[in-house]
């Protein structure tokens, strides 16, 4: 598993036989079961996680509503906003499927900083690109229709279609369920056509 860990990060940087010995000091691995809760509105947050294996999805409630914000699966790193904070959360982390993580803290992180200062560089460059990379899909979503939402989910991330549950989906597009059903027969039109 920590080599999944090394593969990523070699997508920034040279691995050092210093990220290397970083890595295998400080990797917590921990297996969540489908269904389990890693955090609640309302709860603090210590803990960060990168996605190793499975299926993990934030949603806050609106109304009494789910209402999807994201999904992380394999080889993405999962930071709540309230991450190392006293504030509360506003949204859950819910395992939609067995999940093995990373799991990292603020104690552990500070800590691996202090004995390998290169790792904590490296990290605030990866935490810039995951920034940039959230900005752009934000703006992508904010500016599009629907049917272009679900058209780009199924161009850059196809597996979430089989893994997901469709209402989960639909929430995440912002659409409700019959909406998306609609969405999906005219696009499965367009590729017949």
């Amino acid at each position: 598993m920590e080599d999944d860990i090394l593969k990523y990060l070699s997508g920034f940087t040279v691995i050092t036989k210093e990220i290397k010995a970083a890595i295998s000091e400080s990797t917590i691995i921990r297996s969540f079961k489908k269904g389990t809760v890693l955090l609640r509105e309302g709860s603090v947050s210590n803990e960060c996680y990168f996605i190793l294996k499975g299926c993990v999805r934030s949603y806050l409630l609106k109304n009494g509503e789910e209402k999807t914000i994201e999904f992380y699966t394999e080889q993405q790193a999962l930071t709540p906003t309230v991450y190392g904070t006293s504030r509360p959360s506003a949204y859950y982390l819910e395992c939609l499927e067995d999940t093995i993580a990373s799991v990292g803290n603020p104690e552990l992180e500070k800590e691996t900083f202090q004995k390998y200062p290169g790792l904590a560089s490296l990290y605030g460059v990866i935490a810039e690109k995951a920034m940039a990379q959230q900005h752009d899909s934000f703006a992508q979503f904010k500016s599009s229709t629907p049917e272009e939402r679900y058209s780009n989910l199924l161009n850059t991330r196809p597996d979430l279609i089989q893994r997901v549950h469709q209402h989960q989906i639909a929430s995440y597009l912002g659409v409700k369920p019959e909406s998306l059903s609609r969405i999906r027969k005219r696009i499965a039109g367009k590729r017949v056509s």
